[in-house]
């Protein structure tokens, strides 16, 4: 089961604490696509995944918290890494830098992709090149869930979000 191929729990208490502090972190985890080439464009990190770290690399001004975190099988490969901008008609013009590589990287591969908000604080899910706001601290972990699932990873969630 790949779910249970990290800790999750680290990861999502590390979106929440970012949430409530308005920090912004943009997460991306591997799923089918090989993310090789934008692991290759960051720092390399190749650590267990803890909210501490996590927490550490987006923290403002810190050399590694500009970019984005690339966990691979249950690792934290990357940080810094450089993402592909999307144009999409999904982002709206309050949406940065950080959203526009967030969806660029679900466009181009199946990544699962993680967003805090550092205006608002709101955590954004992309995914199957789709964007998902807004999602709550109860859905969150059943989110990413059910994208990791290789049974699901490629439908569409019901709720609209």
């Amino acid at each position: 089961e790949a779910a249970d191929v990290f800790p999750l729990d680290e990861l999502v208490n590390a979106l929440f604490s970012m949430s409530d502090e308005k920090v912004g972190a943009l997460v991306v985890i591997e799923r089918n696509s090989g993310l090789k080439g934008f692991v290759e464009s960051g720092v390399a990190v190749d650590s267990v995944i803890s909210e501490e770290l996590i927490r550490t690399i987006f923290y403002p001004l810190t050399p590694l918290h500009d970019g984005a975190i690339i966990i691979q099988q249950g690792r934290i490969a990357a940080a810094a890494c450089y993402l592909p901008l999307s144009d999409s008609k999904q982002l709206k013009k309050q949406h940065g830098a950080r959203h526009r590589a967030a969806l660029g990287i679900a466009e181009e591969t199946d990544a699962l992709v993680l967003i805090v908000s550092e205006e608002t604080g709101g955590i954004s899910l992309m995914v199957n090149g789709k964007m998902y706001s807004k999602i709550n601290a109860t859905d969150l972990k059943n989110t990413i869930l059910f994208y990791m699932n290789p049974k699901t990873a490629y439908e569409e969630r019901d709720e609209e979000v």
